[in-house]
């Protein structure tokens, strides 16, 4: 964990050295501009501010309570790298204001001059602080339920169950065999379950599921993940079942619907919240009156300064009171709290425990950061898919000493039993799963009759005949690779550009109209940046591939920013070519079954198989796609360009 703090602190400031406040203020990095629109001396005579930001910035930011920020001044509207800061914590965030607990004592000349104010946040210290606290807390349980979990988890301890009744089952469903069986797992679980839910098997479905039959047995529970997106969608969707759950945190996605679920909106909706804004009104009306501008003070008139501003602090403070009495208030008429891992920390719950502790996606999730929920836990469940995408770790050195392997991992491989796997997959047809499911998951996974034979002739009889499996092979063609040393990154144009003309071969006969399965959707997939910077400058001058990219229908990345999303169309450009056999982190096998398992009607691959087959991986990739007829060597292509 030290390992990785230092990495990341390091490329957090490389990265945002040379941003521009537009763009800090897009990834929700800064407020510009702001106002001081109170200034206190708190605790140990350091200067408190109240920073105001326009009512109009509604941006979605990531500032919080606790985490590290500076106030800056930009005359030019940017940020300098030599501008003076003035440094503190974020002790409270209420919408478009926040206080700011500086390390000074007076406040510096620089912050009373012309130019606008805005505030940045800092290194993210908060889940670092956080995570940490919760590995000391459970490297030091002993005699409790964290200890026994803990035990449980690393597989020191079998894990108990409870048999199950034929009538454990309450709400009705649509779920299949393999789905149900995880939902009873959960529900008999006394210690720990997990569903196992590789591509396409309706993990989500499940989880919820799973959740809604817990809460008829249980007051509250808490619903984790490791990231936004991912606690979103939990929220909406248990939201659409008519469960009463609460948004801790900033949700990522602004819907009205995920809005109305937040803590801001529950307090909004409170009986007393009315009460609360009109003490804070006039407190900020008496604070005002204590400040104006007057020549000459009498005894009287100072004394009735002075009571104004005591009364403002009463105001203040006893409109705080009701604040946390109205939150608490929320909190217990909610079934469900969601939150990301480190928000599991916040304030706001941080003397609740829950009988049962979901998260989600754990197998992208830092054990570390898993700790934290799990601590407030008597039982937990686990959802994910530990042959997909792992943790993002900055640091090779803390990877490589074990902080990429996961809570999940440990856990499903040390208490296999813990474990029910959905088997059952609703995304792909027959052909592109059946490497994955050969490959990573014991030839268990079968497509659903909906998906078994459904190809992109299925979608329109226009694009048969067609192969739902392609692999045009470069391997001899001289589409060799370039390396970018300065950014770490590999580009290879012509085989890009091979892609691409295959692409647009294949949508020729495709007119974007109106479907009853709606509009094709197509992924363009590399593994390095470089060559997605290539492949979406060359699509600008392609006109098929750039009318369906202002559509939407057409979108370019890397297999990171396409995780649990799929495409009627993957193609993917492998990249790497060159004479020594080197592929990099091609050689990170769940990363290319993420990207594989995108498709649901067709899996176009481009790369030469002469230097991806010195990984075991591609030997047996490319012995699967010869045995369902979808290889094609690169001098097929002039000869045959739509069929092998």
């Amino acid at each position: 964990m030290q390992l990785e703090q230092k990495e990341d602190q390091a490329q957090f400031k490389l990265k945002n050295a040379s941003a521009s406040i537009k763009e800090r203020r897009r990834r929700g990095l800064t407020w510009f501009p702001v106002t001081i629109t109170q200034e206190e001396i708190g605790f140990g005579g350091k200067v408190v501010l109240e920073l105001e930001r326009p009512a109009h910035r509604q941006e979605l930011h990531l500032f919080q309570a606790g985490s590290n920020a500076s106030l800056f001044s930009s005359a030019s509207g940017h940020a300098s790298a030599d501008q003076p800061v003035l440094s503190g914590v974020i002790t409270s965030v209420r919408r478009n204001k926040l206080l700011l607990a500086t390390t000074k004592e007076a406040l510096p000349d620089w912050v009373q001059g012309a130019g606008p104010l805005g505030i940045d946040l800092t290194f993210d210290e908060v889940s670092y602080r956080e995570m940490n606290q919760a590995l000391a807390e459970v490297i030091g349980a002993h005699n409790n339920r964290l200890a026994e979990l803990r035990d449980v988890l690393l597989g020191a301890k079998p894990a108990g169950f409870r048999e199950h009744r034929a009538d454990d089952l309450f709400y009705p469903s649509a779920l299949n065999d393999s789905q149900l069986a995880a939902v009873r797992h959960v529900i008999t679980a006394q210690d720990v379950a997990i569903i196992h839910g590789p591509p396409g098997t309706g993990k989500t479905t499940t989880l919820v599921q799973a959740i809604l039959e817990t809460i008829r047995r249980e007051r509250r529970v808490l619903v984790c993940a490791p990231s936004n997106t991912a606690v979103d969608l939990l929220t909406e969707k248990l939201a659409e079942r008519g469960v009463k759950v609460v948004r801790l945190g900033n949700p990522s996605r602004v819907s009205e619907l995920l809005l109305k679920h937040t803590l801001d909106a529950g307090v909004m909706a409170h009986a007393s919240y009315s009460k609360m804004h009109a003490m804070r009104q006039t407190a900020e009306q008496h604070r005002e009156a204590a400040n104006e501008q007057v020549r000459h003070l009498g005894f009287e008139e100072r004394q009735h300064r002075q009571w104004l501003r005591e009364e403002a602090r009463t105001l203040r403070l006893a409109a705080d009171d009701l604040e946390r009495f109205m939150t608490e208030d929320v909190l217990e008429s909610v079934q469900v709290i969601t939150c990301t891992l480190v928000g599991a920390s916040n304030r706001n719950i941080r003397h609740l425990s829950f009988e049962t502790v979901f998260i989600d996606e754990a197998a992208q999730a830092l054990e570390p950061a898993c700790w934290i929920p799990i601590a407030k836990g008597q039982r937990i469940v686990l959802a994910g898919d530990h042959h997909q995408l792992p943790p993002t770790v900055k640091s090779d050195k803390a990877a490589r000493e074990g902080l990429r392997e996961t809570l999940f991992e440990k856990c499903i491989q040390r208490q296999p039993n813990t474990a029910r796997m959905l088997n059952v997959q609703y995304r792909m047809h027959a052909h592109i799963m059946g490497f994955s499911s050969a490959r990573f998951y014991g030839g268990q996974l079968v497509p659903h009759t909906s998906v078994h034979h459904a190809g992109l002739e299925a979608y329109d009889l226009r694009f048969a005949p067609d192969l739902p499996v392609e692999w045009i092979d470069t391997a001899g063609g001289g589409l060799m690779e370039v390396a970018l040393p300065e950014s770490r990154s590999t580009a290879n144009p012509e085989e890009a550009n091979l892609l691409l003309q295959r692409l647009t071969q294949l949508l020729g006969p495709y007119e974007p109209i109106e479907h009853e399965q709606g509009p094709l959707t197509i992924g363009v997939i590399a593994p390095y940046r470089a060559q997605i910077n290539h492949l979406k400058d060359a699509i600008e001058d392609n006109d098929v591939l750039h009318g369906l990219l202002l559509q939407r229908m057409l979108s370019v990345g890397t297999v990171d920013s396409f995780q649990g999303q799929e495409r009627d169309i993957i193609a993917m450009s492998l990249t790497r070519s060159n004479h020594l056999g080197d592929i990099g982190f091609l050689s990170d096998i769940r990363r290319m079954n993420v990207g594989m398992t995108r498709a649901r009607r067709k899996l176009l691959l481009v790369g030469d198989a002469s230097t991806l087959c010195y990984h075991p991986f591609f030997i047996d990739l490319l012995a699967y796609v010869k045995r369902v007829g979808g290889y094609r060597p690169l001098c097929d292509m002039a000869q045959h360009p739509r069929t092998t």
